[in-house]
């Protein structure tokens, strides 16, 4: 007899429910983890529209990231037993009851933090190692531009800057209150981008050697004009807008780099390495408390439609989450 459990279930032109669908069977080397709380992130909305399907093989589920107990183990799992407190990055599939997850993009938490806590760190922290510190290398010394400074990546990203060294640290956020919080986490200049230029900002104080954006449309010109010679531009995502007239000729005289990547679609072994290197590098410092995690608003699984409009609102700093 085939297994169901409750998950959040997308019909055209009606709110999200929690309804009963099949609970995922199991791969060599995945867990089955009873999922305690689920994040929430932009990618959920977008592919609830039709414009970001989970790859192939992945849960049609929404849900990139989890917090819970392991309740099975598959085949060739070596590290992880039933019982473990976990977090962990997904494919998709994280709004349900139970969840299948590689191995190999676990984490444990940490003693004595509570599972919506844990679930605001696995996206935002492999997100941000791989792109701020594996594709564009940001080095101890660097100053560093972060876009949407009180996202859930970018308060990540900021407070990982600050571990690693990072000289200036500047973010962009669109309140004077959320640029105090990025303040609070490490950043050195905090610009309101509703009542300041951030490219005459950062460009006065000495330019960035790595950005890390989210925004795309003008903001591409922009960040190339913030940019020092032999800078480093990264974008996850483009809210402005996948286009955009550019002048590339600060690009080929500042020697720049300009980059993209998305995490979702990236093979097991891929993960799997980033895992391996946030865990070595910036999970001793979520274990001791110097990065902390943001959490705005959390909400139970039967209200995601109210949890994704509030998303879309754009209101919060740091994460919110789904309980269980």
């Amino acid at each position: 007899m085939t297994e169901m459990m409750k998950a959040v279930i997308v019909e055209d032109g009606a709110p999200l429910r929690l309804g009963d669908v099949e609970a995922p069977t199991l791969k060599s080397g995945e867990v089955l983890v009873k999922v305690a709380a689920a994040g929430l992130n932009r990618a959920d909305l977008i592919q609830r529209n039709g414009a970001y399907p989970p790859p192939p093989g992945a849960s049609k589920i929404m849900g990139l990231e989890i917090s819970g107990h392991i309740q099975s183990l598959g085949e060739g799992v070596t590290r992880w037993k039933v019982g473990d407190a976990v977090c962990g990055l997904l494919a998709g599939g994280g709004y349900a009851e139970l969840a299948a997850v590689d191995q190999g993009s676990l984490l444990p938490i940490p003693e004595g933090m509570d599972m919506a806590t844990a679930a605001c760190f696995p996206e935002a922290l492999f997100t941000a190692w791989a792109n701020v510190f594996d594709r564009v290398g940001l080095k101890a010394g660097e100053d560093f531009l972060c876009h949407g400074g009180t996202s859930g990546i970018g308060v990540m990203a900021i407070q990982m800057a600050r571990v690693a060294g990072a000289g200036k640290i500047f973010a962009t956020a669109g309140s004077d209150e959320k640029c105090a919080l990025a303040a609070e986490l490490g950043a050195d200049r905090a610009i309101n981008y509703k009542t300041e230029d951030f490219e005459a900002v950062v460009r006065e104080a000495g330019g960035a050697d790595v950005t890390l954006d989210m925004v795309g449309g003008d903001y591409v010109q922009k960040n190339i004009g913030a940019a020092k010679v032999d800078g480093r531009i990264v974008n996850i995502a483009y809210q402005n807008g996948f286009t955009a007239e550019v002048n590339f000729a600060p690009v080929l005289m500042k020697r720049l780099t300009l980059a993209a990547t998305t995490l979702r679609a990236r093979p097991v072994p891929e993960k799997q390495r980033i895992r391996d290197a946030v865990e070595k590098d910036f999970w001793p410092h979520v274990v001791s408390g110097r990065i902390k995690p943001v959490l705005d608003k959390t909400f139970a699984i039967t209200d995601a439609e109210a949890a994704q409009a509030y998303m879309a609102k754009g209101v919060h700093s740091g994460k919110i989450i789904l309980t269980l």
